[in-house]
Formats: structure tokens, C-alpha cells, sequence
């Protein structure tokens, strides 16, 4: 049942919202839609003992053999678990599934061969994994079949139809399933504001965000069906939802960008805009993992570039030398460390995270620097106690984590 004035229900994990169609739990909520032809999978999820469960889950439903592979979308970790589908279907005498994606998807992969290091460490830090832990674990298993715009796989006894779906990525699909009435919205369609801006990612484009949403609701499903969180029941509902997240984001790029061309920077658009609660304060726009500032930061940076508007950063000295300029400035460091610790006192963290930062950044292991930095790592987990996004809370504790580890007062990727 829906929650009161909350007009989404939840799919649970491996449950059936239609007849031969089921839920998995992948690296998110996986689809298995069972066909004359066999099953068509999207996604195969993260690998190891949770694609393996995926295995058992969906041999406890049918015996067929999977007859496709469905990519969701390219970040990593959603089709690691290829090689131990390939593996099941072999050891069952069955044919190699297709492996069906995107065209967009290559450049993806391309990208994130090239960027490995990073990219797992950019992963380590926004799902506060120990760094390190993912090296050698995320496989990337190239489609073996991809389509532009939309593909109609060639099944008995259901229409399966895969849509270009750009949003979170350039490469993200969509499933339709005209004969239920039923959308595997990907990640075009999650449980709470749209994902743009996250800190670590590439830029993402929320009007085509917004396009996308108008193109599956003009599909005009019954059910869809999320990568995360509850699916939405109902025509009218699906309307509503995707309506507004349409909505907001396309409200958001005409603040942002009325305010660039009043001369606004980034910090002061993100204290001047309002968030109207009719668009914003709904049950699918909570920043459980987005967060409506990240949109703005995202749409500032995509129509500008990486200058903050400050002359001293457009040639900057290097990190470290700047710190200990900075330091040499500092007759009292002990008033530094007071005047933080009292604006912390008087509930201004943020404020506190500024001027400890004096101190925090400079390079050396004296006992003022020591105690500024054992002051920051708090104050981050006080920030990451507070913090409505996942990214957020995340990103606080892992800098506070490596922070504590001697990293100094930020945090690179090595």
C-alpha cells in the first residue's frame, strides 16, 4: 500500500509486478522478463556472490535460458556479473546470451579502461569503500550488439523494446514492455531528484534528463519500474511523477542560468535560489542521493568554465606552497584553532571547516596543524551527520577518514 500523501508503491526486491516479469537484486533492482524465446536480463549485476544469487533467484522462478543481456546503463559494476552469466548459460549447454547495449556505451568503456585508477577510487570514496578494496573486482564486459534509438529484440510471446534513454549517462536505456504496460525506467527514472552534479562524475545534462522523462510518459505506462526505490503504480501517478521531475529540473536550468546572466557566481546562486516546495518537496525529489545543489553546480559549470571568478586561481601557486604561505601569515595559530572551535560551538560548522582550513592544508606535522586536522575529520562527521544526500554523507566521511589517516587537510586520489 502507498504511504499516506506519498502516492508511490514499492516493488520488492524479487517480486513479480507482472506475470513473468521479475525483480532481481542486482547492483540495483535488476529485471528478468521471461519471453517464448527465453529470459531477457538487464543488468547482471555487480558480480561475486550477489550475481550469483541473482543465478539462484531466477532458477527458483523458470528454467529457460537467458536469451539476452540488457545493459541499463555503462557505470560500472551493473554488468560486472556478465562472465558468470556466460558461465551458467555454458555449464547448462545453453547458447551465449546476447550482450545488448547502447552505441554510447563503447566511448564509456573506452574512457573508464583508460581512467581506472580513478575511476575506482572516485567509487571508493562516494560509496565510503576502504580505498583500495576495489581493485581488480570490476570487470567490464563489452556488448557484443548495440542500437541507437530503440531495438526491438526478436522474442515469442512479448514485446521487449529498448529505448534510448539518456539521462544519468548518454548511454542509459529504458524497457517497454507494451504488451504489460509495464517500464524499466533504468536510470533515467530513480527514487529520489535526479542524480546531476554529482561531485565526482562528468557533466550530465538535466533538460535531456527532462526530455527523456516527457518521451516514457508519453508511453503511458501502468507501472514503472526503478533501478532503486518504489515504482510508481498508476497512470495518472506516472504522469504526476515524471511530469514534475521534468518539471523541476527544466525550472532549475532557467534559475540558474537567469542568475549567470545577472553576473552571479556558483556560491551565490546556491544562496540565492529557492527551491519551491510544489516541485521540490515531493516524495520522488527527495535528495536521498542527488541533491538539488549539485543540479545547480552542474549547470553552472555547463555554461561556464572552471574559473571561481577569483584572479589568484588562475595561474595558483602549488597546493602545498600556498598552505605554507599562508601559514608563515599566522602569527597565533592557537587563535586560529579558538576562533574554529567557536564557531563550531555556535552550531556554524561550515564557517568552522573555513578557518580551520588556515591551518588544515599546510604541509608539516606540527602539534597546531595536527590538532586543526583532528579538528576537521569532526567537523566533517558532524556535516555528514546532517547531510540529506548519500553523496554528501559519504564524501564527508571518507575525507574525514583519510584526513585521520595523515593525508593532510583534503584528499587527492592517490
Amino acid at each position: 500500500m502507498a504511504e499516506p500523501n506519498n502516492p508511490l508503491t514499492y516493488v520488492a526486491l524479487e517480486e513479480t509486478p507482472a506475470n513473468g516479469v521479475h525483480v532481481l537484486q542486482g547492483q540495483g533492482n535488476a529485471l528478468a522478463i521471461e519471453t517464448g524465446q527465453g529470459v531477457v536480463l538487464v543488468d547482471a549485476g555487480p558480480g561475486r556472490g550477489r550475481t550469483g544469487r541473482m543465478i539462484e533467484t531466477l532458477r527458483e522462478r523458470t528454467s529457460a535460458p537467458v536469451h539476452a543481456i540488457c545493459y541499463s546503463h555503462g557505470h560500472l559494476g551493473y554488468n560486472a556479473g556478465v562472465p558468470q552469466w556466460q558461465q551458467h548459460a555454458a555449464e547448462r549447454g545453453d547458447p551465449p546470451p546476447r550482450l545488448v547495449a547502447h552505441d554510447r556505451l563503447a566511448a564509456r568503456y573506452r574512457r573508464y579502461r583508460e581512467t581506472a585508477p580513478l575511476q575506482l577510487r572516485f567509487a571508493e570514496l562516494q560509496f565510503r569503500i576502504p580505498i583500495g578494496t576495489l581493485e581488480g573486482r570490476l570487470e567490464i564486459a563489452d556488448p557484443t550488439e548495440t542500437f541507437s534509438e530503440s531495438l526491438t529484440l526478436t522474442t515469442l510471446g512479448r514485446t521487449v523494446r529498448l529505448i534510448w534513454a539518456p539521462s544519468e549517462t548518454d548511454d542509459c536505456i529504458a524497457v517497454w514492455l507494451p504488451d504489460d504496460g509495464v517500464l524499466y525506467g533504468g536510470a533515467a527514472v530513480i527514487g529520489s531528484i535526479p542524480n546531476v552534479g554529482t561531485p565526482l562524475r562528468t557533466l550530465r545534462d538535466p533538460v535531456r534528463w527532462a526530455d527523456t522523462l516527457d518521451r516514457l510518459a508519453a508511453l503511458d505506462p501502468r507501472l514503472v519500474i526503478r533501478e532503486f526505490g518504489p515504482s510508481i503504480e498508476g497512470r495518472e501517478v506516472v504522469q504526476l511523477v515524471l511530469g514534475q521531475t521534468a518539471a523541476a529540473l527544466r525550472w532549475l536550468r532557467a534559475e540558474v542560468v537567469s542568475r549567470m546572466n545577472q553576473g552571479m557566481n556558483v556560491v551565490e546562486i546556491l544562496h540565492d535560489i529557492e527551491y519551491p516546495p510544489a516541485l521540490f518537496e515531493q516524495p520522488w525529489m527527495a535528495p536521498v542521493y542527488g541533491d538539488p545543489d549539485f543540479i545547480v553546480r552542474d549547470i553552472f559549470r555547463s555554461e561556464s568554465g572552471w574559473w571561481d571568478r577569483n584572479p589568484t586561481q588562475l595561474h595558483p601557486a602549488p597546493s602545498d606552497a600556498a598552505a605554507s604561505a599562508v601559514l608563515s601569515a599566522i602569527p597565533d595559530r592557537g587563535a586560529v584553532i579558538e576562533r574554529a572551535q567557536a564557531l563550531a560551538d555556535a552550531g556554524e560548522v561550515q564557517l568552522a571547516l573555513h578557518v580551520i582550513d588556515l591551518l588544515a592544508l599546510a604541509p608539516g606535522d606540527a602539534t597546531e596543524l595536527a590538532t586543526a586536522r583532528g579538528l576537521k575529520a569532526e567537523w566533517l562527521r558532524a556535516l555528514a551527520e546532517d547531510a540529506k544526500s548519500f553523496v554528501s554523507k559519504s564524501l564527508y566521511l571518507s575525507s574525514a577518514n583519510l584526513i585521520e589517516k595523515g593525508t593532510g587537510g583534503s584528499i587527492g586520489i592517490r
